[in-house]
């Protein structure tokens, strides 16, 4: 992981969650707006991907448990493609809440990664 990217997955993980919660509280369907939040989330996770199986390769290993943080990671990115088939499938205001539900349960996973990946001790 790095540090850098987990700042910015973070802060667009919780403003497109709250972005989705406000909307779909406020009565609003699913839209492009909504669905490209998420899709930027996904993406997001997809370069986080990347980042996680090139790292160890130039020297940055995680001090915690590697499996624990694949599993994390796989659950992640699973999150806004189940998210976004409910909200295509649905189409009502609450599945723009279960997006922004989906989007800041990433923000937690991720935050949870960087501390897997570099607080524990080894």
């Amino acid at each position: 992981m790095i540090d850098w990217l987990t700042t910015v997955q973070v802060a667009v993980a919780v403003a497109a969650g709250l972005l989705c919660l406000v909307l779909g509280l406020a009565g609003r369907k699913p839209s492009d707006l909504t669905l490209g939040a998420t899709v930027v989330v996904e993406l997001l996770l997809i370069v986080q991907l990347v980042v996680s199986i090139v790292s160890p390769a130039v020297g940055n290993t995680p001090t915690g448990d590697a499996l624990e943080f694949g599993l994390y990671l796989g659950s992640a990115i699973l999150l806004p493609i189940g998210a976004g088939f409910w909200a295509l499938v649905d189409r009502s205001k609450w599945a723009t809440v279960i997006l922004g539900v989906a989007d800041l349960a990433i923000a937690v996973m991720v935050y949870r990664m960087h501390q897997i990946w570099f607080v524990q001790g080894g």
